[in-house]
């Protein structure tokens, strides 16, 4: 879907240009979007399988939910419109715990340029995954792994990308201290 965004500097710092998505990824601008990883006290994390009509990585187990932040929204309304939109799942931005920010910059072999920050969050999966309903446009299912999947990525195929490893590895380290 094609939604207005908010340009950013390399830094992270606003613009104050909007523009669509589709035109900051044809033309490498900065923009923010929400990492929210969806965690269980049994140390299970909930992944997502994407759509395979993504225009980026269709098909791969991958985070929990993501979503580009809208124009004018904050992190934390994106973050919670994203868990809503994707799940179903209503959240409280009490419920989240933010991680960090990470830059983010890959080129696709369709064109696509990725230039973001992405604002990570963790927060634990409270309701059985049978009563979360996915959005069919992004979502093609969900389901739980063994937190360990996080530190496993180069052992897997189709699960996570490999190359964002050490990434894994830090939202790992801190749902466990969550954990305890």
């Amino acid at each position: 879907m094609d939604e207005l965004i908010d340009i950013l500097t390399p830094d992270g710092k606003p613009t104050g240009k909007v523009a669509l998505k589709s035109e900051a990824h044809k033309n490498g601008w900065f923009h923010a979007t929400v990492h929210i990883w969806l965690y269980t006290k049994d140390n299970q994390i909930l992944l997502q399988k994407r759509a395979l009509t993504k225009k980026v990585f269709p098909g791969l187990w991958d985070i929990s939910v993501a979503g580009h932040m809208a124009a004018g929204e904050s992190v934390l309304e994106a973050a919670i419109r994203e868990v809503e939109e994707e799940l179903g799942l209503k959240i409280n931005a009490s419920d989240l715990k933010k991680i960090g920010t990470r830059i983010h910059q890959v080129s696709h072999a369709n064109g696509i340029q990725d230039n973001e920050h992405h604002h990570v969050f963790i927060s634990e999966l409270k309701v059985p995954i049978n009563q979360l309903s996915i959005q069919k446009e992004e979502v093609d299912a969900i389901q739980l792994f063994d937190l360990a999947v996080l530190k496993n990525t180069k052992n897997l195929e189709n699960v996570l990308l490999s190359r964002f490893h050490e990434y894994y590895c830090s939202v790992y380290e801190s749902i466990i201290k969550n954990i305890s």
